[in-house]
């Protein structure tokens, strides 16, 4: 069975956006109510996997002891 193609971080942000706005409202039936958590907290979850892999990727660029730059992680500066 092929996998249905998960949305853009985009999108997945703007189908949260519309669910938590739907859920706030209250007067969705409890049935739909339920269903709607469930999409949203897979849509949290992608988001959340995709915030820590574009967090992984992004370096700052240092000074070398030769001076040419160097790439190090940002978990390891100080900020």
């Amino acid at each position: 069975m092929p996998t249905k193609k998960q949305p853009t971080f985009e999108a997945a942000m703007a189908r949260l956006e519309a669910i938590v706005a739907a859920l706030e409202k209250g007067d969705t039936p409890l049935e739909e109510a339920l269903t709607l958590f469930e999409e949203g907290a897979a849509l949290m979850k992608q988001c959340a996997k995709a915030l820590d892999q574009a967090e992984q990727k992004v370096t700052k660029l240092l000074p070398g002891p030769d001076g040419s730059p160097i790439e190090e992680p940002m978990e390891e500066l100080e900020l």
